[in-house]
């Protein structure tokens, strides 16, 4: 647990010091919970939701985007249930005066149990060598068969209490598992409590005619109140999708881990509407297209996992989420739902409006079910940074510091760097970088030993740095460096630009789904 805390505390460091995340009001001594994207990780988090979008919406000829607005009229969220509904377990520890979320408080218990299977399984594979049978040895193991059981015995009594509402049920869990506060390490818990997320707000010139409001807690709902918009106008038959991505809020009073959970994010969210009694296929498709998507970015197999809900939203009939392995453990980075006609049929009943869709195959009017996936961007930004921050040791024995950025997300894609600042080498760079701007973002790097320079974009993530020498003036002939090799070769500067594009093209990477 400690060197997954020192690693974490790495990635955040190097967020801030490359120009990818820093504290949002840092002057100000900051403000809990709430981050800016900086120079860097805008355009990172630009790059990230280009390639969902490309994948969700100009791939599929039957899903549609649309951007609907923040505010919403304060019904929608009585008829989706999150007036009454959207809440989370807090538990208060009375030594420390220390407020945590009670379900996070036991998933945390359960996941260092994960980590001494973990553990068990490398230690096992380092005995076995290119024999051992990961798969076997999970099912066979006694250690990790009974380890197996206990955390999926703790998450069931779990999700059995949060689903019946018996938080003293979770209450007297917490006690079982003999779980401490992790500020102080006293026991003295007060009983849970729920407590609603979601901020107010008000809309009007005056106060005393003002209309309460919420910050939207989802950008789902925006998707079905324009359901019958949308069909009407695209013509669209179902089954059908619509997508958006956008800003959603929550007050998360113990929101932590750095840009895991924020009070501001966004989330990138498709609703697929189908017949009913179709779901379950639905389902299945769109569990198994969401990992090819995320697999595609050759981050790892072995570093996502699907974790089946025991207790259900009140809405679901499935749900599951992709996990990925994070710094502090296998989190959620995705969901995948089944949400039946909940939400259509809820905002017909409070809307007084048909929400219904004639099939004319079936020749007959229903409310159609959805089947949903919602992505944190904020999410897949720390996925994809703290998997690629990585510490090499190198033949000379020194080490370098180098995030290994998938080269479509990066935001850089090549620095182009005069070996020296004279000799007209500088020119030759600049006019580099006049052609290669209208295709990538690049940038110019001049100061310090070519060496250094190199360190400095492996740390940025950029994946090319292309170098002006003095031969260059000679032959128009240029040095590229690959990022994750650190392999130079000789080009002509006419070949940049498809050397450059074979590497960070969409379209390549996106094509590993099929």
């Amino acid at each position: 647990m400690a060197k997954q805390e020192d690693d974490f505390k790495k990635v955040i460091s190097h967020a801030k010091e490359y120009g990818y995340v820093f504290q949002s009001s840092e002057i100000y001594d900051g403000l809990s919970a709430v981050y800016d994207y900086a120079q860097n990780g805008s355009e990172l988090k630009k790059n990230i939701r280009e390639y969902w979008w490309k994948a969700m919406v100009h791939l599929n000829e039957d899903i549609v985007g649309i951007d609907a607005a923040i505010f919403m009229h304060p019904t929608t969220w009585k008829a989706s249930g999150h007036v009454d509904a959207f809440n989370d377990p807090l538990i208060d520890n009375k030594d420390s005066k220390k407020r945590y979320r009670a379900d996070v408080l036991i998933e945390d218990h359960v996941a260092k149990i994960e980590a001494k299977i973990e553990k068990e399984v490398a230690k096992a594979a380092k005995r076995f060598g290119d024999a051992f049978d990961k798969k076997e040895f999970l099912a066979t193991n006694q250690r990790v068969v009974e380890y197996q059981e206990k955390a999926d015995s703790i998450l069931k009594r779990m999700g059995r209490s949060l689903e019946n509402e018996d938080l003293a049920d979770v209450k007297s869990l917490i006690e079982e598992l003999d779980i401490a506060c992790p500020m102080s390490g006293s026991k003295n818990w007060t009983d849970v409590k729920q407590f609603n997320l979601m901020f107010g707000t008000k809309l009007g010139a005056s106060a005393e005619s003002a209309m309460d409001l919420y910050l939207r807690p989802e950008t789902a709902q925006g998707i079905f109140v324009n359901f019958l918009n949308v069909q009407k106008t695209g013509r669209m038959k179902i089954p059908f999708g619509i997508a958006q991505t956008g800003k959603a809020f929550r007050n998360e009073i113990v929101a932590r881990q750095f840009i895991f959970r924020m009070r501001e994010f966004e989330q990138m969210e498709m609703q697929f509407f189908i017949r009913p009694g179709s779901q379950k296929e639905w389902y299945e498709k769109w569990k198994e297209n969401r990992l090819k998507w995320h697999l595609s970015l050759g981050m790892g197999e072995d570093n996502y996992r699907f974790h089946d809900h025991e207790k259900l939203a009140h809405y679901a009939d499935a749900a599951a989420d992709i996990e990925f392995r994070f710094p502090f453990g296998f989190k959620e980075l995705e969901g995948i739902h089944s949400r039946t006609d909940f939400d259509l049929s809820q905002h017909e009943k409070f809307s007084g409006k048909k929400l219904q869709y004639f099939d004319p195959e079936l020749k007959e009017n229903y409310v159609p079910y959805v089947v949903e996936t919602s992505i944190g961007l904020d999410r897949m930004f720390l996925a994809v940074f703290s998997h690629s921050l990585q510490e090499e040791e190198l033949d000379n024995n020194t080490t370098r510091t180098v995030l290994k950025l998938p080269a479509v997300l990066a935001p850089t894609k090549a620095a182009v760097l005069p070996l020296v600042k004279k000799d007209g080498l500088p020119d030759i760079a600049h006019k580099i970088i006049e052609d290669l701007k209208w295709d990538f973002n690049v940038t110019y790097d001049e100061k310090d030993a070519v060496g250094r320079r190199y360190r400095r974009q492996d740390a940025a993530g950029t994946p090319f740095c292309i170098t002006v020498d003095h031969q260059s003036l000679e032959d128009q002939t240029v040095t590229i460096r690959h990022r994750d090799t650190m392999e130079q070769q000789r080009v002509a500067i006419s070949e940049l630009k498809a050397i450059i594009h074979k590497e960070v093209d969409m379209r390549t990477w996106l094509q590993r789904m099929e």
